[in-house]
């Protein structure tokens, strides 16, 4: 499952490093659209497929899903004009989505005890998917061409199929719900559970500090008394290799000591990483910020899931869909605050913009909105 997970969002990062080639065959500036499309069309997935894996076999699905992300990479490779290049993206990052099919998949088969340790080692895997795609694309593309990527792609996701058919269990679906009223419980469920509204809004608060960090990276190490360009920003992503080593270990201790200590540890240590940020100019500081940053986001990620995996059997991929979509708003909004704190404030504003995303994700966990009650899973201590 986690090599599968990150066999499918590796699909969302592929055209990244490969726009340069595509736009000089094309020529035209609408190549730029295929990031944006991909991931509004992921964003898209996350609303109207993961739902469904609390209605359907959920075997079946994964496996479906698998399927159509390689037709669509074979769309994506035949495409010769721009547009459908462009709509090839957004169907690409739809069905990409079915690593969010994996993920409350592997938490639903596993015992509550270490429940966060299986779910550290699938995100383990997404993870390695984001860190390798853009370096192999980037590789694969400028020895053999663009369309080459696509075409590996394709048969990739038919393995992932493959895999996942011959490994999974089948099973019964997790609901009788019907597919509206699926769509319709998400308001409901989010209204009804104060865990998921906490867990959300705590990611959402990291990953917007998270986004600050990468959003600015390039325009920072280009300025004068630093002086490196866009490859250099490039290596930083090796760093995000610490994040594939922390998930597994972030699980284990949410399942030894309750997650919301290790949520709390870790938005702490995001501050930390943009204090380093500001105090430490030089290219060291930078490396070191990182790592702690990438340790604090990652680890907050994988013990918030095991939260909100844990409210229902039922509601695993609705919750997810509304985590995931709630982070990705979050990212949003950092991408947006940062950009008018570099403008008016250069690094520093940069710094205290990061400082106070993370703070909010600090504050939102400390708040004593956590009390037990009847029902709650075992896996989950306060």
């Amino acid at each position: 499952m986690a090599l599968c997970s990150g066999l499918a969002v590796a699909n969302i990062y592929y055209n990244q490093p490969m726009l340069a080639l595509i736009k000089e065959q094309y020529g035209s500036s609408i190549t730029w659209l295929m990031p944006t499309f991909t991931q509004l069309g992921y964003a898209l997935g996350l609303l109207l497929l993961v739902p469904l894996g609390d209605l359907m076999e959920r075997r079946r699905l994964i496996v479906t899903q698998f399927v159509i992300l390689s037709v669509t990479l074979v769309f994506a490779a035949l495409a010769t004009a721009e547009w459908a290049l462009v709509c090839a993206s957004l169907l690409i990052g739809v069905f990409a989505t079915v690593a969010q099919q994996i993920v409350p998949f592997a938490a639903a088969l596993s015992p509550s005890t270490i429940r966060g340790r299986t779910i550290g080692t699938v995100m383990s895997g997404l993870l390695c998917g984001i860190l390798l795609s853009r370096v192999v694309s980037g590789f694969i593309a400028s020895h053999w061409g663009w369309r080459s990527m696509f075409w590996i792609a394709s048969p990739l996701a038919i393995l992932g199929a493959g895999i996942m058919r011959a490994t999974l269990p089948s099973g019964r679906p997790a609901s009788e719900l019907s597919y509206p009223a699926s769509l319709a419980s998400l308001a409901k469920l989010w209204v009804q559970h104060r865990d998921l509204r906490q867990a959300t809004a705590t990611q959402a608060a990291l990953f917007a500090s998270f986004i600050c960090f990468w959003t600015i990276l390039s325009l920072h190490l280009a300025e004068p008394r630093l002086g490196y360009g866009a490859a250099t920003a490039g290596l930083f992503g090796v760093v995000g290799a610490v994040g594939v080593a922390i998930a597994p270990v972030a699980g284990h201790i949410a399942d030894r000591h309750g997650p919301h200590l290790v949520i709390r540890a870790a938005a702490a240590v995001t501050v930390l990483s943009w204090c380093l940020f500001g105090a430490w100019p030089g290219i060291v500081g930078l490396l070191v910020g990182v790592v702690l940053l990438d340790i604090g986001v990652q680890g907050s990620l994988v013990s918030n899931q095991h939260v909100i995996y844990a409210l229902g059997e039922s509601t695993r991929n609705r919750v997810n869909t509304i985590f995931m979509g709630g982070t990705f708003i979050g990212g949003s909004l950092g991408s947006a605050g940062v950009s008018y704190a570099w403008h008016r404030g250069g690094w520093r504003g940069t710094c205290f913009a990061g400082i106070a995303f993370a703070a909010v994700a600090l504050v939102i966990q400390s708040a004593k909105l956590h009390r037990p009650r009847a029902g709650i899973a075992p896996g989950i201590r306060r």
